[in-house]
């Protein structure tokens, strides 16, 4: 039986400097004018916008600067921030597609390490959440995190019984602050698109509402624990995967703010020089990864949605780890049908023409379009691509290709094709580290493995 848990919930232009736009300061809370304030004077100190107050009204003008200036401003500006921001920084750094690469490349700086909460602070959420402290909790319990991110960091204790956990606590008073920055950004994102300052970056105030949905749901780690129960059964339901490894939350000891699950040791799986010196065979751990992610979307339905370096590790008995389930995708029934119809089709027999009709199936086109063309301009694209090998493929040049496509046919992916998208993203990036001189498109063993398991999964 798959299990499903509840769904998973900016360059200027030079002719953006001589418009103005503002905002009254009592239509908001105090408070929001007084978060509003900042933002706005974070923004002007590092260049962003120059910042006037006129009584009760704050007006702002986007400074005329090169696209490459005014990207490093803004990541500074959101690196002072905070977590919402550097989020949101994060977001631009991995969807390439959706943000001029200039912001994209400049934004993969906020993917570094952050400072971390006091242990103070990681103790008395501890306390709240769970009733007792620390000690009575935990036989041991390490105060220096093994991971801090923006919204949580990581702890390792070992439990009564002698289970070594890792133990994921968020940061104080997040929620509130969050909420009100989600607001503001809204907000801005308005603002700067009257502005003519969003560049190529396509309806910036659905962006920010797609994020504080996701947001919200990766704040509540009772959601994580579910997600994460269900992709580790879901990849046991075949009796297979059994080279990959899903932590298990502890029962008993997850709330909103902490979770508890098995701790799994391991390197990142873009640290290929020490996965070379353990003497692991590179391809087989690529194939592995995306073998079973892509059976998690394709075949189940339920995928995870953050696949970065720092949520996939290799352990040191060679077996592939995926970490941090706060974002997940879904694949509905239906779409899963029609894509795991069109893979073989397409990599195995070249058949372009369904790739054509299942993007229209899918929703995709927003108007009338001439599928025979829309299926050579796929081809144009795809058909090179099946023979090569990875360090063949240049991907900023295919991410062109792609768009350029979309562009011409007004062709507009569902949120969750958007999504695997950006995980394949990050899959190439290791892939050309890993195995540079692997065809993956033409091994039919990933392909086969999913058609074969969907059948057995829901036999014809």
């Amino acid at each position: 039986m798959v299990e499903h848990p509840p769904s998973p919930a900016v360059a200027a232009g030079p002719a953006a400097a001589a418009v103005e736009q503002g905002v009254d300061l009592r239509r908001l809370s105090p408070a929001d004018a007084a978060r509003l304030l900042e933002v706005l004077l974070t923004l002007a100190r590092h260049g962003v916008v120059v910042v006037a107050r006129r009584g009760p009204f704050v007006a702002l003008r986007v400074r005329q600067r090169a696209p490459r200036a005014i990207a490093v401003a803004l990541r500074r500006s959101f690196a002072d921030l905070g977590p919402t921001y550097i989020k949101f920084g994060q977001l631009i750094a991995s969807s390439p597609g959706l943000f001029p690469p200039v912001l994209s490349e400049e934004f993969r700086h906020l993917l570094d390490r952050v400072p971390p909460e006091p242990a103070a602070s990681v103790r008395r959420t501890i306390r709240q959440d769970f009733g007792r402290p620390v000690r009575e909790v935990f036989a041991t319990f390490d105060d220096a995190p093994v991971a801090a991110a923006s919204i949580a960091q990581v702890h390792v204790a070992t439990l009564p019984d002698g289970r070594r956990v890792a133990v994921k606590v968020r940061r104080p008073r997040l929620r509130r602050r969050m909420e009100r920055d989600l607001r503001l950004l809204r907000l801005l994102a308005g603002l700067l698109e009257q502005a003519g300052a969003v560049g190529e970056i396509a309806n910036p105030a659905a962006i920010v509402d797609d994020f504080a949905t996701t947001l919200r749901a990766e704040l509540d780690f009772r959601n994580e624990a579910r997600w994460m129960a269900a992709f580790g059964r879901n990849l046991r339901a075949l009796g297979e995967n059994d080279r990959v490894v899903v932590p298990a939350p502890v029962e008993g000891l997850v709330t909103r703010r902490v979770l508890v699950m098995t701790f799994v040791d391991g390197t990142p799986v873009d640290d290929v020089d020490a996965h070379r010196l353990e003497g692991h065979d590179l391809q087989e751990l690529l194939l592995t990864a995306v073998r079973a992610w892509a059976e998690g979307a394709l075949v189940h339905g339920l995928f995870h949605g953050d696949v970065h370096a720092g949520n996939l590790f290799v352990t040191p008995t060679g077996e592939i780890a995926f970490l941090d389930f706060g974002i997940m995708g879904e694949v509905h029934g239906e779409t899963r049908a029609l894509l795991l119809e069109t893979l073989p089709a397409v990599l195995l027999g070249g058949d372009f023409a369904k790739a054509a009709e299942v993007i229209v199936a899918l929703g995709a086109a927003t108007g009338p379009l001439d599928v025979g063309a829309l299926a050579a301009d796929v081809e144009a694209v795809a058909r090179p691509l099946l023979g090569a090998t990875l360090a063949d493929v240049h991907y900023g040049a295919l991410l062109s290709q792609v768009l350029a496509v979309a562009s011409r046919y007004r062709l507009r992916l569902p949120r969750e094709m958007v999504l695997l998208a950006k995980q394949l993203l990050y899959f190439e990036r290791y892939a050309k580290a890993m195995a540079p001189d692997y065809r993956i498109l033409s091994d039919p063993r990933i392909v086969q493995h999913l058609v074969a398991a969907a059948r057995r999964i829901r036999p014809d």
